[in-house]
């Protein structure tokens, strides 16, 4: 997955889309999948450095599940729930039974069970390969309302052209997806030109677009002559789990590959159906290509067939990048009651509140067959007194409402808020499952500054939040390493292969009023998987981000990633774990938000899949100016001095050159010359060895000489 090999099948054109009437042209036009993966290549070659990463870690991965004879269909057969979406002009073009012959033939095709799984040759049958991947039709909505799996959608739009996807959104004439992790939404539809069907492959960027649109004509029984027994959705499908065209997209070179070790090398698509052994230039001997393939062109009589590491490669890629449909209960049917009133989210409060009160606001949605008029709320924070609201209103079955609740009072400290409902319309709740819902929140009053924190103790520390949004990897305190002490906090890119997630680690809200300037300084320690010079990679990233409205909002002081980021500049193919001198201390000058008075300071994780980054030796600090110094902008201290003399400067000096001391004589006694930018305001000089007397203490600027004298005891 990480090795940034080069790939022919990405370097060649994909398809020639030529919209001429023959009977070969058509086959070329069968799919758009593989142009459309090219496109988005295109619009961001970070894309496919990703895409290119992934692939070596996967083949490994399904050598592994070869060799240990791991499948699907031996451990555990998956069933995936399946809505398909009619978007039609005419709906009577597409039937209930067409969907369920549909439905059928891709799950007899994946168990390898369709009837002309005999007719595969006896040189292929030892490389047949069937799946443990089962479909079933959606038994509810995502807001668990009883479905049939069908849905239907009455457009305006005659046809849809797949390079724009308008079919997926409601907004161009089409529907939009089911949650994608929950359901394989199938977009059945007429697509524009020759081409029968496109599919989205895992981890393409595009979350609310995954799944499969065939066109009407390709269903079984439909008017695409050649291809209408179903078999456009199963080549589709294996897309969708990331397998390539068997022939590897290469315009007939020979170089392509489908990265697939068991099936032959192909010159190119299949047109028509063959019978026996079959020969081009990229495989010129026996037994000849595998123009069953369901990933080939070949006519839909003739498709019998995926390979066992075809089946393997679909189920490591579900296991990857698909499980969390295997976690739906959308295959489940609905058990509907007479009276269910249920409780959908809660929408406020946040996880983090800056004041002692809190308005709760919930999404009640009546699940039950009668319109529901009346329910009572509760709502209790940790084990106080439990706060209860008379809701009366009219909703229909699975309608929804916004209620919101009395305000509550909190203190100090890491909170459960519980809200649940009883009494729906005067009575007991027939389902009382979905009546309760919680939410963990933190509520502290501004911390003084400085806030110091080096991850020792309790993890969060108090005051400190983790934002997580996706559930998944996040950061996490660890003792494998520490700039000082015995740990530190990190978080785990290295493992993470979902890139683009984003998780924050937030420090308490710090009071920097009043200051005369600000900082957040810190040690990090970074390394890369891929080496930090590569371009166009998609790179781990951190920002640094301060919140002036609890969180609401945020505003970006540092950004770093790849070569700007890492402490370990070559690149690391085992998780990071970093050297005592493999930290870098950053600081940040964050005095423009001091009139804002409070302030969140959020470290922002985005996952490239890259490597692990630590943090260590957070320091939220103010600074306040002498105000004798802020008067005259020049101070020496003390005055007389026994010997130890601090030349300070407000505000920063900027084009400062030197600061020197000179003795009544003349003679320089002691100098410190500023080479570049100017790092600091305050410069110390010892005298101890001089004799008592005056001293001139002169500070050289660019253009100016500012001069103080000072006593010697």
């Amino acid at each position: 997955m990480r090795h940034p090999i080069l790939l022919f099948r990405y370097i060649f054109p994909i398809l020639l889309l030529l919209n001429i009437g023959s009977g070969v042209t058509q086959a070329q036009d069968r799919c758009g999948s593989m142009e459309l993966l090219q496109k988005r290549f295109t619009d961001k070659p970070a894309l496919k450095l990703m895409f290119d990463q992934r692939d070596e870690r996967i083949r490994q991965m399904v050598n592994a599940r070869m060799a240990s004879g791991k499948s699907l269909r031996t451990t555990g057969p998956v069933t995936i729930p399946v809505v398909f979406h009619v978007v039609m002009n005419r709906q009577s073009l597409v039937t209930d039974a067409q969907i369920m012959a549909q439905l059928d033939t891709i799950n007899k095709d994946y168990a390898g069970t369709n009837a002309g799984a005999s007719k595969i040759p006896s040189h292929f049958r030892s490389l047949f390969g069937q799946s443990g991947i089962q479909f079933c039709l959606a038994q509810r909505t995502p807001n668990d309302a009883p479905s049939t799996g069908i849905v239907r959608y009455t457009t305006t739009r005659t046809s849809f052209d797949y390079t724009t996807n308008q079919v997926k959104h409601a907004e161009s004439g089409g529907a939009d997806a089911w949650d994608t992790d929950k359901y394989l939404n199938i977009w059945i539809c007429d697509l524009s030109g020759s081409t029968l069907g496109y599919a989205t492959f895992p981890d393409d960027g595009v979350e609310d677009e995954q799944g499969v649109a065939v066109d009407y004509a390709s269903l079984p029984g439909g008017s695409a002559a050649g291809f209408n027994q179903g078999k456009t959705l199963t080549h589709e499908l294996g897309h969708y789990f990331d397998l390539y065209h068997i022939w590897g997209d290469d315009n007939g070179s020979c170089t392509g590959s489908d990265n697939i070790d068991d099936t032959p090398n192909q010159s190119n698509s299949t047109t028509s159906c063959q019978t026996g052994i079959v020969t081009d230039r990229c495989t010129p001997t026996a037994p000849g290509i595998m123009y069953q393939n369901y990933m080939d062109y070949t006519p839909d009589a003739c498709l019998y067939m995926f390979t066992k590491m075809q089946v393997a490669h679909m189920e490591e890629i579900f296991t990857t990048y698909r499980s969390s449909l295997l976690l739906s209960n959308a295959c489940t049917p609905v058990d509907v009651k007479k009276k269910d009133a249920s409780l959908k989210a809660i929408r406020q409060p946040a996880q983090r509140i800056c004041t002692n009160t809190l308005t709760p606001q919930v999404t009640l949605v009546n699940r039950g067959s009668e319109t529901l008029t009346s329910v009572t709320i509760h709502a209790v924070i940790d084990n106080g007194t439990v706060q209860n609201f008379n809701w009366t209103g009219s909703l229909a079955t699975y309608a929804e409402a916004t209620v919101t609740l009395p305000q509550l009072t909190t203190v100090e400290g890491n909170h459960v808020l519980s809200i649940y409902t009883s009494n729906p319309n005067g009575a007991a709740d027939q389902d009382t499952s979905n009546d309760a819902l919680s939410l963990d929140f933190i509520y502290y009053e501004p911390f003084a500054a400085p806030v110091q924190e080096s991850f020792e103790g309790l993890f969060p520390p108090q005051g400190w939040d983790i934002v997580n949004e996706d559930g998944g990897s996040t950061w996490e305190k660890t003792t494998s390493a520490a700039k000082t002490g015995g740990a530190s906090v990190k978080i785990a890119n290295f493992d993470n292969q979902l890139v683009g997630q984003r998780d924050y680690l937030r420090s308490p809200t710090v009071n920097i009023a009043g200051a005369d300037s600000a900082f957040v300084s810190f040690q990090v320690a970074a390394a890369t998987y891929t080496n930090a010079s590569a371009q166009g990679n998609v790179w781990d990233t951190l920002q640094v981000l301060i919140s002036t409205d609890c969180g609401q909002t945020y505003t970006s002081v540092y950004k770093k990633w790849g070569s700007t980021l890492v402490t370990r500049n070559t690149a690391t193919r085992t998780a990071f774990t970093p050297g005592v001198n493999e930290w870098r201390r950053e600081e940040i000058n964050i005095g423009r938000f001091i009139g804002q008075g409070e302030i969140l300071v959020a470290f922002l994780n985005t996952n490239g899949n890259e490597n692990d980054i630590y943090l260590d030796d957070i320091n939220i600090r103010t600074v306040t100016i002498n105000p004798n110094l802020k008067e005259a902008g020049f101070l020496v201290t003390p005055n007389p001095t026994s010997g130890q003399v601090s030349v300070q400067f407000y505000p920063h000096p900027e084009q400062l050159k030197s600061v020197s001391i000179y003795n009544v004589a003349g003679q320089k006694v002691a100098e410190t010359v500023i080479t570049g930018e100017v790092a600091s305001n305050v410069y110390d000089f010892d005298l101890t060895r001089f004799a008592a007397g005056l001293y001139v203490v002169k500070a050289q600027f660019e253009g100016r000489v500012l001069t103080k004298k000072i006593v010697k005891n």
